[in-house]
């Protein structure tokens, strides 16, 4: 039985949302508070985590911060906040979902079986040992580890996600639309907005200078090319 964590402050709402995955033979805690969530989640052993973002305590965009440093398991955004800066901001520190209140709880089901089933199938896609290396960087697809230059360098789900797909497409280039697709898919709520943030956060990481990107290169009008 998938274990799940549900971090939010309306009891009713977390109440409802717990009784409908319950339903779905899903196991559920529940945590209202922001401070007591963060620290259920990185105690516990969870496969997924609903997390609201106005939370008393801590909000919802540090706690996914702090859960993204040492876990990679699904994390589903939910809140009332509407406005696409908010959207975009969880995304970008690695929520791989983003659902605005009101919304049903069949679809909140829906979506969490959907990030579920895909993190089983990248983990089940993964080989043993599989070492892939350009430009000094190493990802060891197996581990879902990056180095670069010897160092280990912490990402997150979707960068590691983003980084493995410009490795097996080098010198290839790559539009918007397809990275979305391929990473995000068509039950996200984000939009090809996000991968633009998602380039910026891989050049931090692998470009020696990331305002003059030598690896990561931007193709005006057309996407992004990896050049090997």
């Amino acid at each position: 039985m998938k274990k799940i964590l549900l971090i939010e402050d309306e009891v009713s709402i977390a109440e409802l949302q717990r009784d409908y995955l319950e339903i779905n033979s899903f196991s559920v805690v529940m945590e209202h508070n922001g401070e007591a969530g963060l620290k259920e989640a990185l105690q516990g052993q969870y496969d997924l985590i609903i997390l609201d973002i106005m939370l008393p305590g801590m909000n919802g965009f540090e706690i996914c911060k702090q859960i993204r440093a040492v876990h990679n398991i699904p994390i589903l955004f939910v809140s009332a906040k509407k406005e696409d800066i908010d959207k975009i901001r969880g995304l970008g520190l690695g929520a791989d979902d983003y659902i605005t209140k009101p919304f049903s709880p069949s679809e909140l089901v829906a979506r969490v079986k959907a990030h579920l089933s895909r993190y089983e199938r990248l983990a089940s896609n993964q080989q043993t040992n599989n070492i892939i290396s350009i430009h000094g960087i190493s990802i060891d697809t197996s581990a879902r580890k990056v180095f670069v230059n010897g160092e280990d360098i912490a990402f997150t789900t979707k960068e590691f996600d983003l980084l493995v797909f410009f490795f097996r497409h080098p010198n290839q280039v790559l539009s918007k639309e397809q990275l979305y697709e391929r990473n995000w898919g068509y039950e996200s709520a984000a939009d090809v907005s996000t991968v633009t943030v998602h380039i910026r956060k891989l050049r931090e990481k692998i470009e020696r200078d990331p305002a003059q990107p030598k690896f990561l290169e931007t193709v005006w009008g057309a996407g992004y090319r990896l050049n090997v």
